[in-house]
């Protein structure tokens, strides 16, 4: 009988340990030990960066409708973009899973299947896999460490007054993706021999399901040599992420309503579900897009223009100016976001 063709308790948890360590070839130097031993090992000549992505069943997403493969490849760009908004080169992740009884081996095998695509796609090893029993639904951990030298490393808290505040990509396509397959998850309760019908809507399914890091920022800083005075991860909207910045900084922010960078494709879905667009931007989550700052000298350096997938949309204030949205009726709100209240503090 082969591995694949045993139960997961037949197999057991050294025995699927294993299983996934012989699937695994790393890429990196840095990567001296993996999978099979008690801890990795690393060989790291420059500042390391780690950080750890933790998604739960029924919390972060929902196995009725999330193909497994996806799932798995959506977890290490989630944990990746966090490295990326450091300015860093993420080079290792470590996967852990809490495995309820309806997870057989093949489910499993699927879900690893797509976190070593995530990890060829990216150029990084999966240096550490630990599963263990969960009653609660399946949990997915995933632990990122990278590298960055000490003069690129871009943080939160160095955003300046005056600089510019630019978004890569597109905002609110991953919500209205979410809000399709929810949709037709109720349409379909109970109808087993029924298609969903999801229309033309690949581009927010994708935007939902299997998201991709932006690189094309990055291919933006070295062909201009720009320098980002600081960044931050899109993972729950752009108005969480904007005042994340401000409060780290403790600077302000005017943010422009008809600078927010919409998909046609996104509006589309959104006029369908009678979803307002803006606010699946600013609150929506799951873009996995960056937002930066550049100084307003780089700015001059390139032009004044952007490359495609860039988008400058405000600017940052003093302080006392307030974290503001600037209608396209040039009224001024306050910026606000879940968690947090008008003034920027969290709630």
């Amino acid at each position: 009988m082969t591995k694949k063709e045993q139960s997961l308790s037949e197999l057991g948890i050294y025995g699927l340990v294993n299983y996934v360590n012989e699937k695994v070839r790393h890429i990196n130097g840095s990567t001296l030990q993996g999978i099979g031993d008690d801890a990795s090992v690393l060989d790291l000549p420059s500042r390391q960066i780690m950080t750890n992505t933790l998604l739960l069943e029924g919390i972060h997403f929902d196995l009725v409708y999330h193909p497994l493969q996806h799932l798995g490849y959506k977890s290490v760009v989630a944990s990746i973009l966090d490295i990326y908004a450091m300015n860093g080169k993420p080079e290792q992740v470590y996967v852990s899973v809490g495995l309820s009884n309806k997870m057989d081996f093949q489910r499993v095998d699927q879900l690893i299947d797509g976190v070593l695509s995530a990890c060829q796609t990216y150029g990084i090893d999966l240096a550490g896999f630990r599963p263990t029993a969960s009653l609660t639904g399946l949990t997915i951990s995933v632990t990122s460490s990278g590298t960055a030298e000490p003069s690129d490393t871009v943080l939160r808290k160095t955003a300046n007054p005056t600089d510019l505040i630019c978004v890569s990509g597109d905002l609110g396509g991953a919500l209205m993706g979410l809000h399709l397959l929810e949709r037709e998850k109720r349409v379909l309760k109970g109808k087993a021999e029924t298609e969903p019908d999801f229309g033309n809507n690949d581009y927010v399914l994708k935007r939902q399901l299997k998201p991709e890091v932006p690189l094309t920022v990055f291919d933006f800083f070295r062909k201009n040599q720009i320098s980002p005075t600081s960044m931050v991860s899109v993972k729950e909207g752009l108005a969480t992420s904007a005042l994340l910045m401000c409060e780290a900084a403790k600077v302000g922010c005017h943010i422009y309503e008809n600078k927010i960078p919409l998909n046609q494709n996104t509006l589309k879905a959104a006029n369908e579900l009678n979803f307002n667009p803006l606010v699946a931007a600013l609150n929506g989550g799951e873009d996995y897009e960056l937002l930066f700052t550049i100084s307003f000298s780089d700015f001059e350096k390139i032009g004044n223009q952007f490359p495609e997938g860039i988008t400058a949309i405000g600017y940052v204030a003093d302080a006392e100016k307030g974290r503001r949205l600037i209608t396209s009726s040039d009224e001024e709100i306050d910026l606000t976001a879940q968690g947090w209240g008008t003034t920027g503090k969290k709630s």
